[in-house]
């Protein structure tokens, strides 16, 4: 058990101080969808290779996803105030690198500097909540906390088709990056006004030496992913990919040495025996790898291949970000009656959402930006009714004492998964792409995106057995 250093917590500011930690989620959301809408005309100025492009999102999701739980446990030693300041501040100023980056691989380097930022600042919004919310004032915290969260993905495909398409003094879509600049200052200034010093919990250790196998292990499986095109698909691509895998696998070795010596490894190692928690991770895999990857397909198919504009093609995905929100509102509500069936359901119409935007596609030689956002309708609502209760249905048979573990091994199965997805699928849309035409490897994604959404079905379905 952690045993709490301080004094008690100054609540008498906390709604400011929620307002303060939920901006800065809100910046971290609409960074994530900000970027896909940019992508193209990054592309197009840096000269960079698709396997760069994939990589300016992938990266970022591996490092975000590898020290998001080390990000958590810092906040526990140091202070969750001091390492949401820390954090907001690394994020505005690896913001600025990337809004000034001039080649494909320097964007990639601020890229993962900046999704290590964010592991810093992320994490202390939930602490803070917890920490400042203990009475019944917790759920409805919490609601204006999941209505950012639906809202960031909205306002990130708006903002970035205005700014792009604006040229704001010039400086075209590293405006999609410049933005944090002002709103990471404000944040910083707010927080060190009135966000009151959390306890800290004795005891608590990091894990590094996990932190940094885990990223090795996954850059050497994604990162081949990500250039294999561009190298041909040689024996080097593939050999590297099976150094990813046995550095996986040395890295649950490690974490049961540092187990044995009374270390805190980075993820809870008596989890892995919970079926029903792993069949739920494996159910979140497949649910998130058609996730930021559809996203990042449809983007470039609108832009490219049907050559609609940025602000166009963000307002595209406008009704589906809205129609995500008014589902994950009902997910919640009725996965209280019915359990996983409810996700099982919205996979079905997630898979709907493909077929129609798939038959579309085929039968129609340019789909209209009006009818692909009727269409993305369906798509959007499916993943409302999954992504709103999944963290819950998967966390529902830890146990207490295990549930700060559990939920920081979900965050970073999600964003694992959201990389994958990027390089794999990305992957295959390119190559199709430069060999035949955007329509073809959009044909082709879909039937990846369903899939991996039946996949996250079939998982689901093996949970509801066992749990009834």
């Amino acid at each position: 058990m952690h045993q709490i250093v301080s004094n008690p917590v100054d609540t008498s500011r906390r709604w400011l101080v929620l307002a303060t930690v939920v901006a800065a989620q809100f910046m971290f959301g609409v960074d994530a969808f900000i970027v896909n809408v940019a992508i193209p005309t990054i592309a197009a100025e840096l000269h960079a290779s698709a396997a760069q492009i994939e990589a300016v999102i992938a990266i970022y999701l591996i490092a975000y996803a590898t020290l998001v739980i080390t990000g958590g446990r810092l906040g526990d030693i140091y202070g969750t105030r001091n390492v949401f300041i820390a954090g907001v501040a690394g994020f505005t100023i690896t913001s600025l690198w990337c809004a000034l980056a001039q080649s494909g691989s320097e964007l990639i380097a601020a890229r993962l500097a900046q999704g290590a930022t964010a592991a810093l600042m992320v994490p202390q919004v939930l602490a803070t909540i917890h920490l400042l919310f203990a009475d019944a004032s917790r759920a409805r915290a919490f609601a204006i906390y999941g209505i950012v969260l639906g809202l960031a993905g909205a306002a990130g495909f708006l903002l970035g088709g205005v700014l792009v398409t604006l040229d704001l003094a010039g400086v075209g879509w590293r405006a999609v990056f410049f933005v944090n600049v002002p709103f990471g200052a404000v944040i910083m200034a707010a927080a060190f006004r009135i966000m009151p010093m959390a306890p800290r919990r004795a005891g608590t250790r990091l894990d590094i030496s996990g932190a940094i196998v885990l990223f090795l292990g996954l850059l050497c499986l994604i990162g081949p992913l990500l250039f294999g095109h561009d190298l041909h698909w040689s024996l080097s691509v593939w050999l590297a990919m099976a150094v990813g895998l046995a550095i996986i696998a040395a890295f649950l070795w490690l974490e049961r040495a540092v187990a044995r010596r009374g270390g805190m490894p980075l993820i809870d190692l008596s989890l892995l025996s919970d079926a029903v928690f792993m069949r739920g991770l494996a159910a979140v895999f497949f649910f998130f790898f058609a996730n930021l990857s559809f996203y990042l397909v449809m983007t470039i198919y609108m832009q490219k291949g049907l050559h609609i504009p940025p602000l166009q093609a963000g307002l595209v995905f406008l009704p589906l970000a809205l129609t995500f929100v008014i589902a994950s509102r009902h997910s919640g509500i009725r996965a209280k009656h019915r359990g996983t069936l409810v996700l099982i359901e919205g996979c079905a119409v997630q898979i709907a959402g493909l077929a129609a935007l798939a038959a579309a596609v085929e039968w129609i030689e340019a789909p209209s930006a009006i009818g692909l956002a009727l269409m993305l309708t369906i798509f959007g609502y499916g993943q409302g009714l999954v992504m709103a209760p999944l963290s819950s249905a998967v966390l529902s048979t830890v146990k207490p004492a295990s549930a700060g573990a559990g939920s920081g091994m979900y965050g970073t199965t999600a964003q694992i998964a959201n990389a994958a997805g990027v390089a794999a699928i990305g992957a295959a849309f390119f190559a199709i792409e430069s060999a035949y035409s955007a329509r073809p490897a959009l044909l082709v994604a879909c039937a990846l995106f369903a899939l991996s959404i039946i996949a996250c079905a079939a998982f689901l379905s093996w949970m509801r057995r066992i749990t009834g």
